[in-house]
């Protein structure tokens, strides 16, 4: 067992004799008679997929912990969770859970274009702001996950939220005490296995609750031989401090251990069937066992929330996450060459592929300080990243220990690269309350960070490199929420968005420092509503976003170009309902149109933005009643845009819509 993990199970062993305890006390208070009255009436915001809350200032969509609960599979990640939302995209090809999601887009903006928090903490990589979903939170830890689909207003902070917003939330620890073992089993041989303790409130620690959560995941996935073998151990303490102060702790560990399929041809799947995915055959460059990756990852924060009197409150966190991820990868692993033609070319019993590295620790902190007035609120903070960095990709011989191969290269080198992120946001928001139940939400905030590379070999150019660059910009927002009646309101949402280029920039050039890439920036407008009654709950939403400057990237002969793509427009309106129809039975529906074209100062005018579908759709029937759940539903995504554009250059060259059920 590795011995970061055999620790927490150690702590874990703690933490249940401190739970004991807490059980001891609370067996001595059986006695004690007490009478509970509920509402047993279903509501459609406790059964719904997802739901638009009544005070979003943007389009939302918040998956609640019990369908979390009931419907996604505990092998699942937060891009499970969020897929049945309107205008998401994603899919996991080997299964739920088992193995990262490389296509998940939120309205056509792509994974790095959009923000995920952990509890209110932005993380992701900081070379490209992506954000491995398998490789932190497991479902069963997640209390809720929000979808934000805009910019947010000035308080939003993060890397990417231009794009949009995932705000994942941990689940609290239960009052009182409680033991539960859980287990599940289903296709490619998949399981879970797990157990979670609360402790309860522990009188003699401030009424103290505690959770614990370990868990194993195995499974062969659906894919042949990309096999995944997962354990998460989570962690997370809340002590109020005194009547208005509240300290939470919060720990997470895990490790991965997989074969990783990155996807197959056309004829690869005409051969071998629909789900191949890497072979057992040692001369191929896909086999399973040079496809390997080991990832481990840990996430802390300490937070404290507290209320001063007279309308001041506090919430600040300081934390640190990091990513260590080790692997070999073939060097084509679709395979589209041949056993002979590999001999041929790099020499007998050399498979080349590549030996990987990549290693990352950020620490930072998230502070915000409010003020409450009779007609006015007024917030100020700050959000402080530093992330440091360290890539590497070698050439090697997948078939001999990972020797260095020079077949390919001289110094069998692709990267070597150190480089730190250092991220400062401070914004200040005025929440104005001219009359009851309007507010209207100015708000500014300053988005600056900068880059620094130190490379002994970049990538793309192979060369040497120092590079130091800072990008800013003051970002302003105006929100205005209006609730018409307790069970409705209206919104409407102005803001500007940036998002400066990703490190993959700096691939093309031997001096990226006079690069003409500018930072990608734009304009989001967007009006909604929601509706909320006992037995139904609908929300509707329209939305316009202009890009002045579009990062766009295309391969050639191998290598990856960037280019400033110009003025693009993403439009669209977006839908989402539920009904309860009676006898424990309810459904679901949403749908979007989307659209996403460059201007007529982009590349190829009138073209459809790469990887963004037309429209989505989510349709399904739920049953809650007599403690038993159940549910099917269907999510479908329509025609996507590859890179290829017909003779007139206009890229309107599809690819198929797909459906998926659950």
């Amino acid at each position: 067992m590795n011995t970061r993990l055999a620790l927490l199970y150690g702590i874990g062993l703690m933490a249940l004799g401190i739970a004991s305890a807490s059980a001891q006390e609370q067996t001595a208070q059986a006695n004690i008679p007490s009478i509970t009255v509920t509402d047993t009436k279903q509501k459609a915001i406790d059964v719904a997929p997802s739901v638009a809350p009544l005070d979003a200032i943007q389009p939302e969509s918040l998956v609640a912990r019990k369908f979390i609960e009931e419907n996604i599979p505990l092998s699942s990640n937060y891009d499970d969770v969020i897929k049945y939302t309107p205008s998401v995209n994603g899919v996991s090809p080997n299964g739920p859970g088992l193995m990262e999601n490389q296509i998940l887009s939120i309205r056509g903006f792509q994974d790095g274009q959009f923000n995920v928090t952990f509890d209110g903490i932005p993380w992701g990589d900081a070379n490209d702001f992506t954000h491995h979903t398998t490789s932190y939170f497991m479902g069963h830890d997640l209390g809720s996950v929000l979808v934000d689909r805009g910019p947010g207003t000035a308080a939003t902070i993060g890397n990417a939220t231009f794009g949009g917003t995932i705000a994942v939330q941990s689940k609290d620890p239960l009052s009182t005490f409680t033991l539960n073992p859980y287990a599940t089993y289903g296709s490619f041989n998949t399981s879970v296995v797990g157990g979670e303790v609360d402790s309860g409130r522990i009188e003699k620690y401030r009424d103290t609750t505690v959770l614990l959560d370990v868990e194993g995941l195995n499974s062969d996935g659906y894919l042949t031989n990309a096999s995944q073998n997962r354990q998460n151990v989570f962690g997370k303490v809340v002590t109020p401090l005194g009547p208005t102060t509240t300290l939470t702790v919060v720990g997470m560990l895990n490790e991965i251990d997989q074969h990783f399929a990155s996807g197959a041809t056309a004829a690869q799947l005409a051969q071998f069937g629909p789900n191949f995915g890497l072979s057992k055959n040692p001369g191929d460059m896909n086999y399973f066992a040079y496809n390997h990756d080991i990832i481990q990852t840990d996430f802390e924060y300490a937070g404290v929330k507290s209320s001063f009197g007279d309308g001041w409150s506090l919430d600040a966190k300081v934390y640190t996450y990091a990513y260590y991820h080790s692997g070999t990868q073939g060097a084509d692993q679709a395979n589209t060459l041949t056993n002979n033609s590999i001999s041929t070319f790099f020499g007998p019993g050399e498979v080349p592929g590549t030996l990987l590295q990549n290693d990352y620790r950020s620490i930072g902190t998230t502070d915000t300080i409010k003020k409450e007035f009779a007609y006015f609120d007024i917030q100020t903070g700050i959000w402080f990243d530093h992330q440091i960095n360290r890539r590497s990709l070698f050439d090697v011989n997948l078939a001999g220990n990972n020797a260095i191969d020079t077949s390919l290269d001289a110094n069998g080198v692709q990267r070597e690269i150190h480089q730190t992120l250092d991220t400062i946001q401070p914004f200040v928001q005025v929440d104005v309350k001219p009359i009851p139940d309007l507010v209207i939400s100015p708000g500014l905030r300053y988005d600056n960070f900068t880059r620094n590379i130190s490379a002994d070999v970049n990538q793309g150019s192979e060369l040497p490199l120092q590079y130091n660059k800072t990008f800013d910009q003051l970002l302003p927002s105006l929100a205005v929420h209006y609730l018409i009646t307790p069970g409705w309101a209206v919104y409407a949402q102005a803001a500007n968005g940036f998002l400066a280029p990703n490190e993959n920039t700096t691939y093309r050039s031997a001096n990226p420092s006079n690069d003409p890439l500018k930072p990608q920036a734009s304009w989001n407008y967007q009006i909604g509503s929601s509706y909320q009654t006992g037995p139904l709950t609908v929300s509707a939403d329209a939305y316009y976003i202009y890009f002045g400057n579009l990062l766009k990237h295309e391969s050639i002969n191998g290598n990856t170009i960037f280019t400033n793509g110009g003025g693009a427009i993403y439009q669209g309106i977006e839908a989402e309902a539920t009904y309860i129809v009676g006898w424990g039975a309810s459904v679901f529906a949403n749908a979007s149109l989307n659209s996403a074209k460059f201007t007529s100062s982009g590349t190829n005018p009138g073209s459809n933005v790469s990887d963004s579908p037309k429209d989505t759709a989510s349709l399904g029937v739920l049953y809650d009643k007599n403690a038993i759940q159940a549910s099917l539903l269907g999510r479908f995504i329509g025609t996507r845009y590859g890179d290829a554009t017909d003779a007139g250059g206009v890229n309107n060259i599809g690819l198929d819509p797909y459906f998926t059920m659950d």
